[in-house]
């Protein structure tokens, strides 16, 4: 049986199959099938766990081994194959074929794969786990869909939403569901269940004393070289991880890009914001970004953050937080191509 992740919940609770496979490469929803798979079983008895980590050099005969062992001793118990490459080899691919013709009837075996591809979902190997238990295929939120899931979130933790605040929230935590599902998790702390509109979550996040990404790239975007450094500050001393600043302040600077492009071929600077998603509250904020680069200096803006991604990523001498700060502060201040000192 092939189930999409959100039909797994009521699939296990008609039952436990002796076989599930979770595969894809969202690391929060396949966490999260993998976990209730385990809640179940918990819940039904198999309280003992063994966990085989599949690299080049495992032995596929341990999982029959610890499948048989457990008869003796009369324990149930969940068996967890992790294989992050999704591809078992041909001595995996045996191994689990056999296991599927004759799966222990004191044990549930757990794979939580890497994406695996449709054309390995015909292989034998998978095949025979699809016979004899549940394939669960976890894909990705995409950017239509990812207010929706949002709204969901927050009424699985008492919080009612409109369209406008689920696609707030979307808007600082665009392809990014792990850093959503926190977001989602600090309101729910900040906030008393109930309804909740665009300034309970303005004023949630403004309440929250820890200084996060978003508001680094605010402050950038508002041109206030002063807080921004400070923010930057703070995030270097929690111990933040430079990825992640880098990766908003990049996805920032090519939506102004695309801005400030289609604004110099004549469209309307109010329709191609619009177009480009970019909610009412935060519009002034862009256009004075916008007043301070062009289209060219936004690429200039890019290809230094290129440059600071391979300092960051090691592939460049220097020093990766003083090459964020340079870049964050010229971001902040005024274009060189201006004629106005930076």
């Amino acid at each position: 049986m092939i189930l999409a992740a959100d039909r797994l919940e009521a699939q296990l609770a008609g039952g436990l199959s002796p076989i599930y496979l979770i595969t894809g490469d969202d690391p929060l929803l396949a966490g999260e099938a993998v976990d209730a798979v385990r809640a179940r079983a918990r819940a039904d008895g198999y309280t003992d766990r063994t966990v085989f980590d599949v690299d080049r050099y495992f032995d596929w005969a341990e999982v029959a081994a610890a499948a048989n062992a457990m008869s003796l001793f009369a324990e149930r118990q969940l068996l967890e194959v992790r294989l992050p490459s999704g591809k078992p080899g041909d001595a995996g691919g045996k191994a689990l074929r056999a296991y599927a013709a004759n799966p222990s009837p004191d044990a549930v075996l757990l794979i939580a794969a890497g994406k695996i591809e449709k054309r390995s979902l015909s292989t034998a190997w998978a095949k025979a786990v699809d016979a004899a238990g549940v394939i669960v295929q976890v894909w990705p939120v995409d950017r239509t869909r990812l207010p929706q899931w949002i709204a969901r979130r927050l009424k699985a933790v008492g919080l009612i939403a409109g369209p406008e605040v689920a696609r707030l929230i979307s808007d600082r935590v665009e392809g990014n569901l792990l850093a959503a599902d926190q977001e989602v998790k600090k309101l729910a702390l900040l906030l008393e269940p109930g309804r909740i509109d665009e300034d309970d979550v303005l004023k949630a996040v403004a309440d929250s004393a820890r200084y996060d990404v978003f508001q680094l790239i605010d402050a950038a975007t508002d041109g206030d070289i002063g807080r921004a450094q400070r923010i930057l500050d703070g995030l270097q001393a929690e111990g933040a991880a430079l990825t992640l600043i880098l990766w908003v302040l990049v996805r920032e600077l090519r939506l102004l890009n695309t801005v400030a492009w289609e604004s110099a071929r004549g469209g309307s600077p109010d329709r191609v914001m619009q177009n480009a998603r970019i909610w009412p509250r935060r519009q002034p904020l862009v256009r004075k970004a916008l007043a301070r680069h062009d289209a060219a200096g936004l690429d200039a803006l890019l290809r230094e953050a290129s440059a600071v991604e391979r300092i960051v990523k090691g592939a460049a001498w220097g020093n990766a937080w003083q090459a964020m700060t340079a870049l964050i502060v010229q971001y902040a201040s005024h274009s060189r191509r201006s004629g106005v000192a930076a």
